[in-house]
C-alpha cells in the first residue's frame, strides 16, 4: 500500500471513528465525573442523545454570523485531526488547530451578550497560554527526530517521551486547558449557578451548538492523539503503552476537575507560561544541546 493511500485511509478513519470514539469519552467523562461526587450518572450514550436533540432544535441565532465561525471552527478541528492522522506536518497540524480556537472566538465576539463577551476574551487568555507550549511540542519532536513529518516521528527508533520528558509534562498541564477542566475552565461554564453563566456559548444554541460539541469531541481525539506521539516508535508494543498512558491522562484530567475549583485567568495564564518555561523550554534547550 503506497503512503499516499495510507495517510488517506488514515485521515478518513479518524473523520469516522472520531466522532464515535469521541461521543463515548465524553459519555464515560460524566460517568466517571458523577461517581467520583457519588452519583450516578447518565448513560454512556447520553452525549450522543443530546446532540439529536440540539440537532433536531428550530435554529435561532442573534448574529447570523455566530453560526458561519462555528462553522469554521469545527472545519479547523477536523482539518487538524486529519492532517495529523494523515502523517502531515505537525506545525501545519499545531496552526490549524490555533485558527480553530480563533474562530471560536470570533463566534462569542459576534454576539452582544455580556457573558459571550467575556466569555471570548477569556478564551483568547486561554490561547495565549497554551499556545507556547504546542509550538514547543512541534519544535522538540523536530529536535529529537530530525523532521516535522508525523510519519516519520511514529517510526523513531525509539519512544520520544525518553528525550522529551519535560515537553510532556508542560503538553499534560495545558491538556486541562484544552480539554477544559478545573481549575483553568474559565471561558465555559457547565453550571448556571456560576458566574459565566455559558461563557463563550451564552448565545449559542441548537444547530449551532451542536456544531461545538461535534467539534469538542473531535479535538478531544486529536489531543489524545498526541499524548499517544509521544510513545509510538517503530516497535510495536509501544502502542499498547501509548494507549494505557492515554487513557491514564484522561482520567487524571478528571480527577484533577472534580478536585479543584477554577483559577483567575491571571494566575492561569501566570502558571502556564512559568510551567512551560521550566518544563518545556528547558526540555528543548536540552535536545538543542546535544542533538
Amino acid at each position: 500500500m503506497s503512503d499516499y493511500t495510507m495517510n488517506a485511509a488514515g485521515a478518513l478513519l479518524f473523520l469516522v471513528l472520531a466522532l464515535l470514539i469521541g461521543g463515548l469519552l465524553s459519555g464515560l467523562d460524566r460517568i466517571i465525573s458523577a461517581r467520583m461526587q457519588r452519583r450516578v450518572g447518565p448513560p454512556i450514550l447520553q452525549p450522543f442523545y443530546d446532540f439529536a436533540k440540539l440537532w433536531d432544535k428550530q435554529p435561532i441565532a442573534v448574529n447570523k454570523a455566530e453560526g458561519f465561525y462555528v462553522f469554521g471552527f469545527l472545519l479547523f478541528v477536523l482539518l487538524s485531526g486529519a492532517f495529523f492522522f494523515a502523517g502531515g506536518d505537525i506545525l501545519l497540524v499545531v496552526f490549524t488547530l490555533t485558527m480553530a480556537s480563533v474562530c471560536l472566538i470570533i463566534a462569542a465576539y459576534a454576539t452582544d451578550s455580556p457573558f459571550s463577551q467575556v466569555g471570548a476574551e477569556r478564551e483568547l487568555a486561554q490561547t495565549m497560554a497554551y499556545e507556547p507550549m504546542l509550538l514547543m511540542v512541534a519544535l522538540g519532536f523536530y529536535l529529537s527526530c530530525g523532521s516535522f513529518t508525523i510519519g516519520d516521528i511514529m517510526r523513531s527508533d525509539t519512544m520520544n517521551i525518553l528525550r522529551m520528558p519535560g515537553i510532556f509534562l508542560g503538553f499534560c498541564y495545558i491538556l486541562l486547558i484544552k480539554f477544559r477542566k478545573s481549575p483553568f475552565d474559565i471561558s465555559m461554564s457547565h453550571e448556571a449557578h456560576q458566574e459565566l453563566i455559558g461563557g463563550v456559548k451564552t448565545e449559542i444554541s441548537g444547530r449551532t451548538l451542536g456544531m461545538v460539541e461535534l467539534a469538542e469531541w473531535y479535538e478531544d481525539v486529536f489531543l489524545l492523539g498526541l499524548v499517544l506521539l509521544f510513545f509510538l516508535s517503530s516497535s510495536p508494543w509501544t502502542l499498547a503503552l501509548g494507549l494505557f498512558i492515554c487513557a491514564l491522562v484522561f482520567f487524571l484530567d478528571i480527577l484533577v476537575d472534580n478536585s479543584c475549583a477554577r483559577m483567575k485567568w491571571e494566575k492561569m495564564l501566570a502558571s502556564t507560561w512559568l510551567f512551560s518555561f521550566l518544563a518545556g523550554f528547558i526540555n528543548v534547550a536540552f535536545l538543542m544541546y546535544f542533538r
